[in-house]
């Protein structure tokens, strides 16, 4: 049996839970996005829209349920075989560091350690392809990446 499906829609979220140890972000959701169609989530701050998006990309694992992209189960895809970018209002970036310390910083004020910031940022940079900027010095030089990479630093 094929998990190839006939469909309209660009993107089909069926049941999608999503849980964050005990806190459930999302509940039950689905939802279409069909072909062709520019499609707004709207909703106050902490109700799921990035999360939301983050599951569909594959950036994070999904808790329950499925999604489909273009008609197939991609619930399980890896994020680079999905074929799919995210645009964020705003880069957020520290200008004065790397690629490398941009990624890492939230995991520094996580206070992990440096074997397991060190292995995260790799793994991060690889999935989104941006091991070869890993290294460059400053935002200065950031005027070489394009915006897909700038957004999957982000």
């Amino acid at each position: 049996m094929s998990n190839q499906t006939t469909s309209v829609n660009a993107v089909e979220v069926r049941n999608v839970y999503k849980n964050y140890n005990e806190v459930e972000a999302l509940q039950d959701l689905s939802l279409d996005f069909p072909k062709g169609e520019l499609t707004s989530l709207l909703g106050p701050s902490g109700c799921g829209k990035s999360t939301l998006l983050r599951l569909i990309a594959g950036l994070e694992d999904v808790t329950g349920g499925q999604i489909h992209i273009d008609g197939k189960d991609s619930t399980q895809l890896a994020p680079a075989k999905r074929k799919l970018a995210m645009v964020f209002q705003s880069y957020a970036l520290y200008p004065h560091m790397s690629v490398r310390n941009n990624i890492a910083f939230p995991l520094k004020m996580a206070k992990l350690g440096r074997d397991k910031i060190n292995s995260k940022v790799t793994a991060a940079a690889e999935v989104l392809n941006l091991t070869d900027y890993l290294e460059r010095p400053s935002l200065e030089r950031f005027d070489r990446l394009d915006s897909t990479q700038c957004n999957n630093l982000w």
